[in-house]
This record gives structure tokens, sequence and C-alpha cells, in this order.
């Protein structure tokens, strides 16, 4: 709920071609307690008046010379930083009121004034624009920190991959099955790990040449759900050569603590004969 004080400080501007209506609307509001109240008997100024100084309620009268109400709706609706157009019409003809509405008017007060009426709608309308300017606010500010949030965690992460690659030959993660979900460098030809479309499954067999103790050690740590640091293990090719991989990883977990899978990076030692 709006607290009073903030009601009264809005911003209200009323627009009557007639002086009488005019000086009645403003003694009205500020003996209701309204601060801020301006008036104008010129149509065609209502649009710049809130674009300079956007009003939380206008008080518009509709049968005006020159530019009547509905012209002055249609203008304010070509501000495009205002998709809430605070506009309370005021009409001494009934059939009016309907198709205020229609043109975008929030409400309506009929002629002669009822005061009574008056003071409630202007205040149940200014309740509702000020919880609608509010709720725009908090959307902006959210908006703003999801988008503040988003770039420090791909800065983060564009960092973290920097790192990852200059410390080493691949980085990969795998999901709670095993599959290789993704792989920067040549970790899957260096292992010779098969690949099925776009993911490699760690849990295929190897291409033959592989250290059965070593592989069987670090299969059990992924199993366990341990980290493991620069884990040595080694291959030896068909032509005779042989190879040595150093790899890390650790596990991840999802917020209910649920494993999702592993990430880590590798590096090939230098081969000797």
């Amino acid at each position: 709920m709006m607290n009073l004080a903030e009601i009264l400080r809005a911003r209200i501007l009323v627009v009557d071609d007639q002086t009488a209506n005019v000086t009645l609307l403003e003694e009205m509001l500020r003996q209701e307690g309204y601060s801020n109240v301006t008036s104008t008997m010129d149509p065609t100024k209502v649009c710049a008046l809130h674009r300079r100084e956007p009003y939380d309620l206008i008080l518009l009268d509709l049968q005006m010379p020159v530019m009547d109400g509905f012209q002055v709706i249609e203008a304010l609706k070509t501000n495009d930083r205002d998709a809430y157009l605070p506009v309370l019409v005021i009409t001494a003809q009934p059939g009016h009121k309907l198709r205020a509405l229609d043109a975008g008017a929030r409400d309506f007060v009929s002629k002669p004034f009822d005061l009574i009426e008056v003071k409630t709608r202007i205040r149940n309308m200014l309740e509702v624009r000020l919880l609608y300017k509010r709720l725009e606010n908090y959307s902006q500010v959210l908006e703003s920190a999801v988008r503040e949030r988003t770039a420090e965690l791909r800065e983060s992460e564009a960092r973290y991959r920097s790192l990852t690659e200059l410390a080493s030959d691949w980085y990969w993660e795998q999901d709670e099955n095993g599959n290789f979900t993704k792989v920067s460098g040549p970790v899957l030809e260096m292992l010779g790990i098969r690949v099925d479309g776009f993911v490699a499954d760690a849990t295929d067999e190897p291409v033959p040449g592989w250290n059965a103790d070593e592989r069987a050690a670090l299969q059990a740590a992924i199993a366990a759900r341990k980290p493991f640091l620069d884990f040595v293990f080694s291959r030896v090719n068909p032509d005779g050569s042989k190879q040595k991989f150093k790899v890390s990883g650790e596990p991840m977990f999802g917020p209910a603590c649920q494993f999702l899978g592993y990430r880590g990076i590798g590096i090939e030692l230098k081969s000797r004969h």
C-alpha cells in the first residue's frame, strides 16, 4: 500500500479552459493536502509540460477550444517513456465517458462536480498510478541487477577459461552419466575416445594401450565423487611410443546437492621413447 505522504506529494496537472473550474479544483486539492498542483488553461501545452516533468495525474477537461481533450489524449500517447496514461477526464456529456475510456483515459468525473466523488476518484487513481511506478522502478532495478550479474558471470567464466587454456591442453566437462558435454582442446583425439554425434562417452572402451591400473584408479575416484589433482596416467601407442597425461578434476553439484558431473583440465606430458 502507498503511504499518505507519498500520495500527497504526487504531481498533479489541472487542464481546463474555464477559470472557475481551475480555481475550484486547485483549492479542493490543496485543502486535501496535495502539495504539488499546477494548472494550465491552454491544452496545446499539456504534452510539453508532461514531457518536461511527468505528472502522476492529469485532470483533463474534454470540452476545450483549439484542442479538445480527446486530441490531448492522442498527443499524450506519443510519449514512449510513459506506457501508463495518467488521465482523469472531466466531462458534462455522458456519451463522452465511454469514448474517453476507449481513447485511453483511466477514469472520469462528471460536471457539475460532486466533490466527494472527485476526491475519491483522484485518491484511487493516484494509488494505482504510484503503485505502477513503484513496480516499474522495481522491474528496472531487477533487470539492471540481472544484466550486471550476467556480465560478471560471463567475465568470470572468460577469465577462468583463459587461465585454463594457458595452464592446460584442454578443458572438459562431463554430465552425471560420464558423457563429455564440453570440450576445449584436442582431448578426445588425444585420449582416443570414440565420439557419437556431439557427446563422447567416457565409459566407452578406450583404444588399446592404456594402463589398466591407472585407468581403474581414475574411474574409482570419479565414481566416489572425489576431486583429483595432477593424476597421471599413460598409454602405449601401436608404434611403441608412450604418452603420459596429467589431469585434474572436481565434481559439480546443484543447489539441492545433486551430482551434476565433473569438470577439469588436462595436459599431455612430454613423450618418452
